[in-house]
This record gives structure tokens, sequence and C-alpha cells, in this order.
């Protein structure tokens, strides 16, 4: 093992972690968010989640609430929206936009190629279960908390001089809810459950101690609602009686009482409804009744706790920490709470594995959670920006297996992209617009000025090799190869060429979902577009390369390549948004998309060292839209700042992301309303900060085999002089701690996963290293 040991180091660690264990001690649990009143909203309530099934816990005295949700419950049915004019109609729209004619393009795309139906499908709640507890509502040494470190939601409080406290967890490996509630001294407990949804549903009891749900997910567009849904709650009670009763459980006189809630739908997969969701159900709440309260607990924690504990994360400690959680978030802009950053940071790692595991669906643009049956923007997934945010925290952050559910997405996504590419495009290979749903639509949405975009799929095909760069799968490589070749294949087909400079580029196309000075967002070849091709062809390229296949492919891949358009300077010494010079002239000037900075982050065609005239172009861009935006616009500029370099301009971001603006009570994002591409956008922004890395330079793109590069504290803000994160992934297959103090790195370590070479940079300092798999090395930055 080469292992450089530092004494002073190791001895101002111990030292450190004294200290934090010292105040620790007094503040409680670092990783706790903590309430002294119940919520009052939506908004103030706890998220828990196992991946599959969710409740928001409100924490109420006289009544509880809990709003639950299953991750398959959509309104509508397997559809195709595929407009049957769009592929005649598309070469008068090209023609139009080669002449300048957008208005009139845009009209053309409106009444032509747009689908039918021209919205897609919502994501719908389950309903509430609800409890009204007998006795007074005044209460005493009230404290509602959400431990990350365990997934649990407590609610304590004194009433009538009984101790309640209240227990809700999400069981990924028993797919139940459980929430347990006891009362002190004995025998003091007495409640009556019930459940109540918006939703086409009956509830009823079944025996003495079980709630019943079943339900219709909705019609929506002309769409017939086609899922059908059941949710069960079972009450083991300790003590005291029970009896049902118009639809709902009454219990008296117990001390504890343990509820198990689950649910599931019909759906199986985008084309098939004929699950059973009431064999599901029974057979979930029979296997978990069997268990104990403890063995259920051990599970969840056995399950959960290895995958939250493997990155840590301490920016500091202050006196804030004593604060409720709300009103941290309201001070935050003041300064002195560098652990409300770490916190912020672990809550976004914490909704992603509660929302994102193997077997369920993608995070959607609310998570897992949501209360209506219309949610905003429907609550599916918009792929121009949204969902791709959602999962950016997810490889760095030590949680690859929550990428699993969008990988599946993205290769069901090729049927029906397949459909739509031949249908509407007469192409090979499949197509996605900006938007899908559970049924995995892939036409253009909503209308001309949003939808007419077709790189959505190809911005997903970046999160597949993502998962290689980081993994260095080969059956992973073996598995996506075919989708990143398929989407290839459809721009090889549809790119067209400019009447002028002979660019290859899309058209039409938009730059999300920004208009330009011309009436319309309608035009052809936006930079954005040619950023992420650019990526896609590569990767793709790559991808054959390392599996040895389709030679001639990779050619006309690379030529094809060389001619799309290139990254523009403007007028402004800004980056150019669209072929010509128009962003000065654009009519949102501060619009919340910054789409054509793409190239800086996630992308991989701009870098502040190698192509340093281009970061100076985003630079000026990033200054003309300014730091102001939307929840999730303003975590993206966070993570373009610290692309930049420059740290303490995106902790000013940071602290705007993290203010009541933009952070509800319950630390969800606040776009407004509640989008949580915001809370993973701003925790990949913070681990930015630390650690970044990347595959080979800019010029290196092609290379399939390039030395990863890890970039240590690249963008520390003043903010944070002293602190030690451990568990990132870095590009190559490694794993990283950094300890810092003053502001300068005091020790890293890297961990080899797979083995190989690695260069580590740490401001003008670098170090080549080759690690064994399985090997550590540590360095202090000299």
């Amino acid at each position: 093992m080469i292992d450089h040991q530092w004494f002073t180091t190791a001895l101002v660690l111990a030292l450190t972690l004294a200290r934090a264990a010292s105040f620790a001690a007094g503040a409680g649990n670092s990783l706790q968010l903590w309430y002294d009143k119940p919520a009052a909203r939506w908004v103030e309530a706890l998220a828990i989640g196992n991946g599959k099934i969710s409740a928001m816990v409100f924490g109420g005295v006289g009544q509880e609430r809990l709003q639950l949700n299953e991750g398959t419950l959509w309104a509508g049915g397997p559809y195709d929206p595929v407009n049957p004019e769009a592929r005649e109609a598309l070469p008068e729209a090209r023609q139009l936009v080669n002449e300048g004619k957008y208005r009139e393009a845009a009209k053309l795309i409106g009444a032509k190629i747009m689908a039918k139906p021209l919205r897609q499908m919502p994501y719908q709640t389950v309903g509430d279960l609800r409890l009204a507890f007998a006795g007074s509502t005044n209460a005493e040494n009230y404290r509602r908390t959400l431990d990350l470190d365990t997934a649990m939601a407590t609610v304590t409080y004194t009433a009538d001089g009984v101790r309640h406290q209240r227990e809700v967890f999400a069981s990924a490996l028993d797919n139940v809810i459980v929430l347990r509630l006891t009362a002190d001294p004995p025998g003091k407990l007495a409640f009556t459950a019930s459940m109540r949804t918006p939703m086409a549903a009956t509830v009823e009891t079944e025996g003495k101690d079980t709630l019943v749900m079943r339900g219709m997910g909705g019609t929506a567009q002309g769409i017939k609602g086609q899922i059908r849904y059941q949710a069960r709650v079972k009450l083991l009670p300790e003590g005291g009686e029970m009896k049902a009763e118009g639809g709902a459980v009454t219990v008296t006189n117990a001390t504890a009482v343990t509820l198990l809630i689950t649910a599931a739908t019909s759906y199986k997969r985008f084309d098939d409804v004929s699950g059973d969701p009431e064999a599901l159900v029974k057979a979930t709440l029979d296997a978990a009744a069997k268990k104990s309260l403890a063995q259920l607990r051990a599970a969840h924690l056995a399950d959960y706790q290895p995958r939250f504990r493997r990155v840590t994360l301490d920016l500091g400690q202050s006196e804030a920490m004593k604060l409720p959680t709300d009103e941290r978030i309201r001070r935050f802009g003041q300064g002195n709470d560098p652990h409300l950053a770490a916190l912020y940071y672990q809550f976004g790692r914490y909704l992603l594995l509660s929302c994102s595991r193997p077997g369920g669906q993608p995070a959607t643009l609310q998570g897992l959670w949501n209360e209506s049956m219309t949610p905003p923007w429907d609550s599916k997934y918009t792929i121009n920006i949204n969902t791709e945010m959602n999962y950016w925290p997810a490889e760095p952050g030590n949680l690859a297996e929550c990428v699993e559910p969008l990988l599946a997405m993205v290769e069901e996504l090729t049927i029906t992209g397949g459909r739509t590419a031949q249908k509407m495009y007469g192409a090979r290979g499949w197509v996605v617009h900006h938007n899908t749903d559970i049924w995995r639509a892939s036409a253009p949405i909503d209308g001309p000025q949003w939808g007419m975009w077709p790189c959505g799929g190809a911005w997903l095909c970046l999160h597949l090799w993502d998962r290689y760069e980081y993994s260095g799968d080969t059956t992973l490589l073996r598995r996506i190869y075919p989708v990143l070749k398929g989407a290839s294949e459809f721009f090889l087909d549809t790119l067209q060429e400019t009447p002028d400079k002979k660019w290859l580029v899309t058209n039409p196309s938009l730059s999300p979902e920004n208009g330009h000075p011309f009436g319309t967002s309608i035009c052809a070849g936006p930079t954005m577009d040619m950023q992420i091709l650019r990526d896609l062809f590569a990767n793709t390229i790559k991808a054959a390369a390392l599996l040895g296949v389709d030679a001639d492919f990779r050619q006309k891949l690379a030529a094809t390549r060389a001619r799309l358009a290139p990254n523009q300077i403007g007028s402004a010494g800004q980056l150019q948004e669209w072929l010509e010079d128009w962003d000065l002239k654009a009519p949102e000037r501060r619009h919340r998309h910054v789409s054509h900075l793409y190239g800086l982050y996630p992308g991989r065609d701009i870098h502040r060292r190698d192509t340093p005239e281009l970061a100076a172009a985003v630079k000026k861009s990033l200054e003309l839209r300014g730091d102001k935006a939307t929840g999730w616009a303003t975590a993206w500029r966070i993570c373009l700042w610290t692309h930049l370099g420059d740290g303490d301009h995106a902790y000013q971001i940071l602290q705007h992301l993290l203010s009541p603006d933009l952070t509800y009570p319950n630390m969800f994002d606040a776009h407004p309303p509640f989008q949580i591409d915001g809370n993973f956008g701003g925790a990949a922004g913070i681990a930015e900060m630390l650690m970044q890395s990347r595959m080979g330079t800019v010029q290196e793109a092609l290379n399939p085999a390039p030395v990863p590069e890890i970039e240590l504290l690249p963008a520390l803000p003043k903010a944070w002089p002293t602190g030690r994160v451990t568990g990132l992934r870095a590009r190559g297959g490694f794993e990283v701690d950094v300890t810092w103090r003053d502001g300068r790195l005091l020790e890293t370590t890297v961990r080899s996963l797979n083995g190989g070479k690695a260069r580590l940079l740490y401001g003008t300092a670098a170090r080549e290293i080759t690690l064994p798999r399985g090997e550590t090395y540590r360095w202090n930055g000299q």
C-alpha cells in the first residue's frame, strides 16, 4: 500500500473531530431537521420514502396526517401521441427556419407537428391516512424531527400529562411505511384511523384492524385512466380495544400501536397495466406483519444506513445548530451556519435514496412526493434540464444504484422514441423531446415555444455514459451501447446543413425554453444542441472503440461531429446561445435557463484550463444572465460558477438558494412552487466545490481510455475555511476523502476501486499516481 503518514495532519484531525463530537453532544444530532411545531402546510411536512411508496408526515397533535404516494400511480394509460401530419410538415418547417421565417415556422409546427394530445399525463396521489386523537390539542415540549442518518421521522410531545411519541420510516426491503405510536403512562393511547383521497376511490375496513382504499388513476387529456391501485393500513395494537366502523378503525386504551402501510398499482410497464394491486399489497402486509417492530426497524437500517453513510461532510459547526431548521433557513444569508450547507447536501442525498431505487420509477419533478391530481407541470419528467439535474449528485455522492431507474427509463424510451423517430421524422434510432411521463411518451408537447426540441434523449444518454465512467463496468457498457448508438443514428439521419456555412445542425429546434428576438424560440442549431451532440457522438465513438465494434459507424460519427456548428463568442464577449449573435436582443435577458452553458457543466465541451476563451465567454454570459432565478436555475448557476473555479461567487448564490425565497421550511426546493431538482442541483454544487473529476481534457474527447483527472478543492469558498469530506466518488473508479484547514488542503486519501492511473490536481500542484485495485494513496497537495 502506498501510504504517506503526516503526523501533524493526524493530530489536527483528531483535535477537530474531538471538538466536533463535543459540540454535537450539546447541539443534538447533526443530521437532523427539527421543528418545534407541527406542519401547517404540505411544504412544512417531512418527507420519507423507499423508492416505491412515500409519505409526507405532518406531526399534528389533535390529528396526524400522512399524505401517501405510490410511484406508478399516474393518470391515463398507454398511448401514442405522435401527430400523423408531422412527417409531411417537417420539410416545410425546416425551409421556413432556413429563410428566417421563424414565426411562420412556429405556426406550422403548432398546427401540424406537435403531439396529440398536446400535454402528457400527470403523476397523482394515493391520498391520506388520518389519525384523529382523543384528548387535548394543547401540547408541551413539542419536537418534530427528520433524522437523515436513520431515515426516520419522529414526533414527541406531552398533552394532558401523557407523553406521546411517533416514529415513521419507509422500509425498502419490506416495502411498507411503519408508523409506531406510543403513550406513557400505558393505556392512554386513543385515536381513530381513516383514509381520504381526491382520487376516484372507495375506503372500507377489512376485519377490525385493516383499512383498504381501492381506486383508479384519473383520465387526462382524453386518455382514459387505466391504472388500478390499492392502499392498505394494518393496525397492530399493544393493549386496549379496537373496532372497525364506517370505514374507520378506532383504538382505545392502548399503550402502543404499530401501523403498517403499503400501496401498489396494476402498472407493470409503460405498455402493460395488467398487474394485481390487491394481491401485491396483501402479500406485502402479510409478510411484514409476521415481523416484530425491532426486526422491521433493523432491516430498514441495515438497508439504508450503509448507503447513506458512504459520504460524510463536515463544514464546521456553530451555535445556529441549536435553532429549529426553519429558523436556520431564514438566517442562513447572515452567515455563521456552515453546518446548514452540509445538512442541505446530505438532505439531497437522503431525498435521492428515498425516491429513486432499483425497481422503482425515476425521480419526478417532485421526486416521489405529490398531494395533487393535477400537480405543477404534472410532476412528470422534464428532460431539458430538470430530470437530468435530479441525478447530478448521484455519482459523486456515492449513490450509483439510485441511477438505475433512470437508466431503465431510457431503455424503455428507445422503444417509444424509436416509434416517434420513424413516424415523425422517417429516421432510424430513437428520439425524445423535452418531456416524458410514465407511458414514455416522446413526441413534442405543450407548444412550439417549449416542446419542439429533439435533444432530450441525447442529454439523458450522458447519464448512461457517466455511469460507465464512474464504474468502469464493461457489462454496463455493453448494455448502454445500443442506446447510445440509437440516439446517434437518429441525428445522423436528421441533421440539416446550414445554407451559408454548411454546418450540420438540428432543425427545427430551440434553446430551452428561451425566446429569441423574432417572436418565438424556434430556430436551427442552438448552441446547447451542438454541445449535447458533441458529447453524444464522442461517447458513442468511445463506447464502440472500447467494445471493438462498428468501426465504419465510428468514422461516420467522427466526420459528422467535426461538422457540427462550433461554440461562438458574441459581440459582448458572451457565449452565443444561438447560431446568430442574438443574445443582447433577446426579450428575456435574465432568463432562468442557461442552456447554452451546458458545455461547461454538465457537458464536456468547455473547461477553464483547456478552453480559457470559451470559459471567459461562459462567465460573461452568467454575468449578463444574473445570479438570481428560480430554484433549480439558481442551483445550475452554483454548479457553473464552481466549474469556473469561483467558490465565493458560487457560495453567494448558495446563500440565495438556501433562503426562504427558494427553500421551504421542510427544506424542499421552491421553484416556486416545489420542484425537487433544486435540492439535487444544490447538493451537486456543494460537492463540486470540494472535488471535481473528468476523463481527460476537452481535446481528448475521442480518446477511449484517457487518464482520469481528480481536482481537489477546486472552488472552496472562504466561508468554509476548515472541513472534511469522505467518500466522494470520482470518475475512473476512485473514492476520495479530503481534509482542509485555513483554506488549504491538509490531506487527501484516494482509494482505487478498479485499479489504474489518475492525475491529482490541487491549485498548481499535480501528482500522477498508479494504484492497484483496493490500494490507497495519501497526498498533502505539495
